[in-house]
């Protein structure tokens, strides 16, 4: 029995096996994004097109009338809870909810998703930052709408994206603040008999971010091999720790490390070890009790008493030799991540070779963000060029 082509219009007609038609028709999307079906019955096939008829009318009014009552702060809260929430790091989905929260919904909270203006948007990023808000939270806010509002068009919830036709806000390029030879020496004599002293070597010598070495293990360091795998990072949310998997599969990487670092890592182990630690399969940095390094406590208790120190030191050999001071400037702990590729750059390290000791995804990242480093590489390239050849020329 040849089956008869189906209507136009029809959607999804058949005819059961007790008799009755029936029709299976999609109605598009929810507000969540979840697929909406719907099956209607009759006794022949005429009244289930009918049904089928009405109810796509209908459908169509009520998806219309959601959409136009549906507001911006609504929308934001089911794409932050459905889509942010199960896909994003637990930092991720905080700032996502913190910029939502206290700008974006401050001041648009009112205004219907489809009735949004690119007008609206770019009176927001003013607002903001005639309110204070710092250059990196007006961008903020703006990858967060644009990401939002790319999802209310994939739902069919707008007609287009409005962040598409607004100047996104920029935030100029600040100065990098790294510190020279001399002052990560003075930096590592101020800290050399405390007992985090491998820390600071270690972020300098390997570039390590903060998170990874604070969650790293004697289990993922080679002493024998001088080698060092960075699989995991600490997470610090709401008080609670937590270990997680770097952010790219670039951030998972094997260290070579310099004889240096790794004899001052064996001091570390035999200090850890008269402490009572696990220096098998434990933590290889820790609190005084054996716990988590809180990223709080150790930068104010540790990390700038330590560069207080070194200044301190800096100025009394000064003055005793009667030669200028150079002090060591105010950074974050995360500088010093900064200071370890410059430092490398500078000694003439291939720029892949910093790429992958950094674990970037792409060379380009490195060679940007390092584009200070650049003139001094280029200026030595050329002294050599001019040794080589100075004679043949």
């Amino acid at each position: 029995m040849t089956r008869k082509r189906r209507g136009r219009d029809e959607g999804s007609i058949f005819r059961r096996r007790d008799g009755l038609w029936a029709a299976s028709v999609s109605l598009g999307y929810d507000a969540s994004g979840k697929r909406r079906r719907r099956v209607v019955y009759g006794k022949t096939k005429q009244e289930v097109r009918e049904k089928l008829r009405k109810l796509q009318d209908h459908a169509d009014e009520g998806s219309l009338a959601e959409k136009e009552r549906l507001k911006l702060s609504e929308f934001l809260s089911r794409w932050l809870e459905q889509v942010v929430q199960p896909g994003r790091r637990p930092n991720t989905y905080r700032s996502y909810e913190g910029v939502v929260r206290n700008h974006i919904c401050r001041q648009l909270a009112g205004v219907r998703l489809s009735n949004l203006t690119a007008m609206q948007v770019q009176t927001l990023y003013r607002t903001m930052t005639a309110n204070g808000a710092s250059a990196r939270t007006c961008q903020l806010a703006h990858a967060v709408l644009h990401a939002a509002l790319k999802r209310a068009l994939k739902w069919g919830l707008v007609s287009r994206n409005v962040c598409d036709a607004v100047d996104p806000p920029r935030v100029p390029k600040k100065k990098m603040k790294v510190y020279n030879l001399g002052q990560v020496e003075a930096l590592f004599a101020a800290v050399r008999e405390h007992r985090l002293h491998a820390l600071f070597v270690l972020a300098v010598a390997t570039g390590l971010r903060q998170g990874e070495l604070f969650g790293l293990h004697w289990s993922d360091i080679d002493l024998q091999g001088d080698t060092l795998f960075v699989q995991q990072q600490l997470e610090e949310i709401n008080g609670k720790f937590r270990l997680t998997e770097p952010k790219s599969a670039a951030g998972k990487r094997r260290i070579e490390l310099p004889k240096f670092v790794v004899h001052i890592l064996h001091e570390h182990r035999k200090r850890m070890l008269a402490e009572g630690r696990d220096v098998k399969t434990g933590p290889v940095f820790c609190d005084r009790r054996g716990g988590w390094l809180r990223k709080s406590n150790f930068i104010r208790q540790v990390f700038r008493p330590a560069i207080k120190r070194a200044n301190e030191a800096v100025i009394a050999k000064a003055k005793e030799k009667h030669v200028e001071h150079d002090l060591l400037p105010e950074i974050r702990f995360h500088d010093l991540r900064h200071t370890a590729a410059t430092l490398r750059l500078l000694q003439g390290d291939h720029p892949k070779v910093v790429q992958e000791m950094l674990g970037h995804a792409q060379i380009s990242l490195t060679l940007g963000t390092y584009s200070h480093v650049t003139p001094s590489m280029q200026k030595d390239s050329a002294d050599k060029l001019d040794r080589q050849f100075r004679r043949q020329a």
